[in-house]
């Protein structure tokens, strides 16, 4: 089975809608005061500028790979296309959908965990309630995307509208409130360049990425994306760089009416914020609007990560039954269920503080370290004029991202970072045996009688 079996029907508004979407979610408005008290200071806002550094450059590794093989599955598919489909390419797709099949869940657990923990400012939840929610988040979720992709374009535009309003708000409330400059003013008080300061943007800048993590959701979807030469690249360029600036701005706004020193303290710091500015009613009309977005942003991931189990199975891969559309919605259906009924129970067992660390350490090393040299890999064996995009400056960008993404992981801490590697090894260890059994790389074929 092959793409064409999937219709490209999403532009690129709709592609930048998706990446959006799933990039805001629940996590800036939780790692806010995350980030704030890790650095301790007001010059925390270099450590939101750093994660959007970081992902402008790996976004130039995913066009690259994106525009040259717009098919769904994303990473997939750049894993067996850069370390070869009849060698090292087996294992290195194998494992990325393995730990996909784990952490994605984890992925949009963490932002139903997120979206009941945010509710409990409306209406206090006991730890039985607040598994009930999150977990109904998710059922809901998977119902809503249980339909044609034509009609999830309309939706994730309608939720990118909620999203930018939310931000908005916020951002206009901080500018009519008179103090919007003077957190700019003094971002460098108390700044010194030293050991201490570069870890503790290291160690803030694993939240913030966590914040930027979905500008590559379009490469999931590239089999159904209209012009994916020139759109993926785009929305992904154009996701990040909206994203980033709304960031800054909301950040400068919260802490121009909530002192940092108030807000690194602050459980529902917008909610807070609002209700400092316009009082208790404005305050719980926001906390509905980090709902909506944070609903938003499971949407959107559960959309772009039930598509990596299909593209796996089509591949032959992966077990044939994710391999299924739905026979009038051309939608993969069996992979949706799956991922959602896994989602659902990480939502029943996990703290959100549980995860956040734990999503970044084990995607790092398949996803974007081995995929950014694959990069390096690929592009000495094929001809130049097979990549659609060429990122500026090739090949540095690549080298920095490799070098920016270990140190995120070192600073993960070492208890995840061993964790990140015992899932790798037990994936691997899952496929030589599977390898074994059919005679697939590295072992020797049948031989044919």
């Amino acid at each position: 089975m092959t793409d064409h079996t999937q219709k490209r029907s999403l532009g690129l508004i709709h592609a930048t809608a998706i990446n959006m979407t799933d990039m805001v979610g629940i996590g800036p408005f939780i790692t806010l005061p995350m980030v704030i008290g890790m650095v301790n200071g007001p010059f925390f806002l270099y450590a939101w500028l750093a994660g959007a550094f970081l992902s402008m450059v790996d976004a130039m590794v995913w066009s690259e790979l994106g525009a040259a093989f717009p098919m769904a599955g994303g990473s997939y598919n750049f894993l067996k296309e850069t370390y070869g489909k009849s060698g090292a390419g087996k294992l290195m797709s194998f494992l990325f959908v393995w730990q996909t099949m784990i952490q994605a869940p984890l992925v949009i657990a963490s932002a139903a965990i997120g979206f009941s923990y945010y509710f409990s400012y409306l209406f206090p939840l006991t730890e039985l309630w607040s598994k009930a929610m999150s977990g109904g988040v998710v059922i809901l979720i998977v119902i809503l995307l249980y339909r044609k992709i034509e009609d999830i374009g309309k939706i994730s535009v309608v939720m990118w509208l909620a999203v930018i309003l939310t931000l908005f708000w916020i951002i206009g409330a901080g500018l009519a409130h008179g103090n919007f400059l003077e957190p700019i003013k003094s971002i460098n008080d108390g700044l010194t360049i030293n050991y201490a300061f570069i870890a503790a943007i290291g160690f803030a800048s694993v939240k913030s990425v966590y914040s930027y993590l979905g500008y590559y959701n379009v490469c999931h979807l590239g089999g159904e994306i209209i012009n994916p030469a020139k759109n993926i690249p785009k929305s992904m360029f154009l996701s990040i760089i909206g994203i980033a600036v709304l960031y800054m701005m909301m950040n400068i706004s919260v802490v121009s009416v909530i002192p940092w020193e108030q807000a690194k303290d602050s459980k529902f710091v917008i909610s807070a914020f609002m209700q400092e500015l316009a009082g208790p009613l404005a305050a719980k009309i926001v906390t509905c609007l980090v709902l909506v977005v944070a609903f938003s942003s499971v949407f959107s991931a559960t959309l772009g990560y039930s598509r990596v189990p299909y593209a796996a199975a089509a591949d032959g891969a992966f077990f044939p039954v994710f391999a299924r559309l739905h026979p009038k919605g051309n939608f993969p259906y069996i992979s949706l269920l799956f991922i959602g009924a896994v989602a659902f129970v990480f939502s029943l067992l996990f703290k959100l503080s549980d995860v956040i660390n734990a999503i970044l350490a084990m995607r790092i090393l398949v996803q974007f370290i081995a995929q950014s040299v694959g990069l390096l890999l690929l592009k000495k064996f094929r001809k130049n004029t097979e990549f659609p995009y060429k990122m500026p400056l090739f090949p540095w960008p690549v080298y920095l991202a490799i070098a920016m993404w270990f140190g995120i992981l070192i600073s993960t801490g070492y208890v995840m970072v061993i964790g990140g590697l015992l899932t790798t090894a037990i994936g691997a260890a899952v496929y030589l045996i599977k390898a074994k059994v059919k005679r697939e790389w590295p072992f020797p074929a049948k031989l044919q009688s």
